[in-house]
């Protein structure tokens, strides 16, 4: 198909990112109307964690992975090392260098990795701009499934890295459901924790976590002894909270563990999330032809789970991809409520930090991704021939901050400033969103450009 126009191109980029944006606004109007609040919402975003997006990601990935498309699944997970070690360095830069506040890192790192990009790309397949990119006789319909899944694999990868790179975040309120069943005097969680952060796969594979919570009660650890790089991530002796284990082991046998061994255990636990469960699930479905066939095949053609079983996951994973979205804009709503700051406090907001962080998000990271995908795609053939995964690689890093920014802050017993300048952040750089536009204007002519 011809090129799209550079004008029909942008203005498609533009409604798309509109679309976006007045998603995210209809939470912050629920809120308002105070159809949603931080209590309900948190259930939610705890259902779009634990069962919507492990359903999404065995469908996407179970469906679109094969033998003969696995080598484009590991280009990504190599892109998505690669940019988050990138981001890192570049976060570390900025903290030690610049001297910008620790949470600078984690909001240069990871940014919005599943709910944003993938109704980005659903709402750019209403425009039609993407039907350039489709080169074969497959319908856009197939294209943009196929892109959805290369961004869940990157957004899995992100998911995991949250805990492999950078001190972890261990919550003593949000204990696991099984010590949850075991002490059933175990306080609740505080309401203005969001959704997903009773346990590490909240935080990581979902972009909405609280804004405002209890300080106090949640602190950084440090294993390997890293104090001496990273002063804030706390003591080595202090690894694990008393009222937090591993479910896989009773609680009899884990009194008499030794920490190192509890972290460990709990570092496993957390890993293996359900988000990644799901997408290692998909995986293993897409790349057995016997099991590829029973659960995507046409019912007349072996497919014996389609109909039934791939047909509900299906309704329940496409339940994810505006949910979160709403989500966040009741939690940046009601964080921009919360409290108000006095003229003093204004004042002290960090405008040379959040320059340097959007800057790295909605302007280094798509001029980087763009122009080095373009090299590789057009002069060698490393990336194969499919313009889609050329289109989604350019924009993989790029968008605003994750949601986990907050939770960061939180544990860390920030000051009530920085939690409302945070908040303020994430605020600015979800109204600075239509700026993808260009981004997706420029991944487009350059994808397009690699034929």
């Amino acid at each position: 198909m011809a090129p799209t126009g550079l004008f029909e191109s942008f203005l498609g980029a533009i409604q798309a990112s509109l679309s976006v944006l007045l998603v995210i606004s209809y939470g912050g109007i629920a809120a308002k109307l105070k159809l949603l609040n931080t209590d309900n919402t948190k259930a939610i975003s705890k259902i779009c964690v634990r069962m919507f997006l492990p359903a999404l990601l065995l469908t996407k990935i179970g469906s679109e992975l094969h033998a003969g498309s696995a080598a484009r699944y590991g280009i990504i997970l190599l892109w998505a090392v690669a940019t988050h070690i990138a981001s890192f360095l570049i976060g570390i830069f900025a903290h030690y260098v610049l001297k910008m506040p620790e949470w600078t890192t984690v909001a240069v790192m990871f940014n919005n990795t599943t709910s944003y990009p993938l109704l980005l790309i659903q709402a750019l397949s209403e425009t039609g701009i993407l039907q350039s990119l489709i080169v074969t006789d497959e319908s856009t319909k197939d294209a943009i499934e196929r892109a959805k899944s290369y961004f869940l694999v990157y957004a899995t990868v992100s998911s995991c890295l949250t805990f492999a790179v950078g001190p972890r975040l261990i919550d003593s309120e949000h204990a696991p459901e099984a010590d949850e069943e075991d002490d059933k005097d175990h306080q609740e969680e505080p309401a203005g924790t969001d959704g997903a952060a009773d346990e590490r796969d909240a935080e990581a594979a979902n972009e909405q976590t609280g804004l405002l919570g209890t300080r106090g009660s949640v602190q950084f650890h440090d294993p390997f002894g890293m104090n001496s790089f990273f002063p804030s991530i706390g003591k080595p002796s202090d690894l694990v909270p008393g009222d937090r284990r591993a479910s896989i082991v009773p609680k009899s046998r884990w009194n008499r563990l030794s920490p190192r061994t509890r972290w460990w255990l709990l570092f496993v636990s957390d890993f293996f999330n359900a988000p990644l469960l799901g997408a290692i699930l998909g995986a293993v479905i897409g790349l057995t032809p016997a099991l590829h066939r029973a659960f995507f095949a046409d019912s007349r053609d072996g497919g014996i789970f389609t109909a039934w079983l791939t047909s509900s996951l299906k309704n329940i994973g496409g339940l994810f991809v505006p949910l979160p979205v709403v989500v966040a804009g009741v939690a940046l709503f009601s964080s921009m409520r919360s409290e108000r700051m006095d003229r003093s406090t204004i004042r002290k907001i960090p405008w040379a930090t959040w320059s340097f962080i959007l800057g790295v998000r909605f302007v280094m990271w798509p001029v980087a991704s763009i122009a080095l995908i373009y090299a590789v795609a057009s002069r060698t053939e490393f990336l194969g021939d499919d313009p889609m995964l050329w289109f989604t690689l350019m924009m993989m890093p790029t968008g605003p901050p994750a949601m986990k920014l907050v939770t960061l802050i939180q544990v860390s017993g920030g000051s009530e400033e920085e939690e409302h300048n945070i908040s303020r952040l994430l605020t600015l750089a979800y109204m600075m969103s239509p700026l993808l536009s260009l981004t997706v204007v420029g991944s487009l002519r350059a994808a397009q450009a690699s034929l």
